[in-house]
């Protein structure tokens, strides 16, 4: 991890990292704790009760995130999305969403406001969300069996009430509504076409991700990930397909219409179909670490910075400076080497994924 002092060091020298592609999403951890404990991110065998979660004065405060997102914003990120661990179990959430909802571009735009969530708390928190000024949720839902589902987030949290949750955003107006769902084989894989039919009666937006080597403690092999072509195979076979344009640049899914005028559905892709080239993000960790891969190993340190009486002029030429310098294509070396790129990763709960 590269101190305070080295990033200060880092030339500010524009917002093109090494490669060529441009800072426009920043997604912003707001605690390490979740009240799940999925088998993919927090398994309980590492995340168990002796597991030392942050203190809270280890994370960054509302107004040093809000700090952090005014630099990034006003060097042309447009979309902030909060996450977790967890993010509905930070204390006051509310708050800080009203706070960011104020944050505008230098051509006066207002960011996209997205929240990222395991739908648990939505039922209570969606409509203060809303009103605070949250643009739309993400929410994972993995199956809809519900003992498989209950099985996967491993506290046997019943579905119905994150279905419910889905309900009380849509009624709320937190759309359009994305669903996540990482998909295992031999765990979770025949829920394929329930949740592509479910969905699309709903209206909501359903993305299928590949199950991802992040961190080191999901027990990730190659031998279980579910190809997105086969995903798509599937589907399709049964409720034709047709490709859909990016939404936008950098947009990590690849997205398919139904033929019938049913909506869409997306696949994320990361293991057999990299998408490192177009990466627009930066992710900040709830102890304000700025991370520009989701496979990263190190951080640097932008709490000691904030903490340290840095003004926000020197906090945007951080970012541009540790953006300038970025390499990063960790999916793409995993492709060339076989499926597998052996290193240290950071956790995907002290990201958000």
């Amino acid at each position: 991890m590269q101190t305070a002092a080295a990033i200060e060091r880092l030339p500010a020298i524009g917002l093109a990292d090494a490669r060529g592609r441009a800072l426009r999403d920043l997604r912003i951890s707001v605690t390490d704790r979740c009240n799940f404990r999925c088998v993919y991110c927090m398994p309980r065998e590492i995340f168990g009760r002796d597991y030392r979660f942050m203190e809270h004065d280890e994370l960054l405060s509302f107004d040093e995130i809000v700090r952090v997102a005014e630099a990034a914003v006003g060097l042309g990120v447009d979309k902030l999305r909060i996450t977790g661990g967890e993010p509905l179990l930070r204390r006051g959430i509310e708050e800080l969403i009203s706070r960011l909802a104020e944050l505008r571009t230098p051509s006066g735009a207002r960011p996209d406001l997205a929240l990222t969530t395991n739908g648990a708390a939505l039922r209570v928190k969606a409509a203060s969300l809303k009103a605070a000024g949250l643009d739309r949720v993400t929410v994972s839902i993995d199956s809809l069996d519900d003992a498989e589902f209950r099985a996967i987030n491993d506290v046997s949290f019943p579905l119905d009430r994150v279905l419910d949750g889905v309900a009380a955003a849509a009624e709320a107006g937190l759309g359009p509504i994305k669903i996540n769902a990482v998909i295992k084989r031999g765990v979770n894989d025949g829920q394929i076409l329930p949740l592509a039919e479910r969905f699309r009666e709903l209206g909501h937006t359903l993305r299928f991700i590949e199950f991802m080597d992040v961190g080191a403690s999901n027990g990730w092999s190659l031998a279980d990930v579910v190809p997105s072509a086969e995903v798509i195979r599937r589907i399709d076979a049964v409720h034709p397909l047709e490709p859909l344009a990016p939404g936008r640049a950098g947009e990590t899914a690849q997205r398919w219409r139904y033929r019938d005028g049913a909506g869409e559905v997306g696949v994320i892709s990361s293991v057999t179909g990299a998408f490192c080239g177009t990466c627009t993000r930066a992710r900040v960790s709830a102890d304000g670490k700025l991370y520009t891969c989701l496979f990263a190993n190190h951080g640097f340190d932008l709490r000691a910075l904030l903490r340290g009486g840095a003004d926000g002029s020197e906090l945007g030429d951080a970012l541009s400076g540790v953006w300038a310098q970025r390499d990063d294509r960790y999916s793409e070396l995993r492709s060339e080497l076989g499926g597998t790129a052996d290193r240290d990763r950071i956790e995907m709960s002290y990201i958000g994924g």
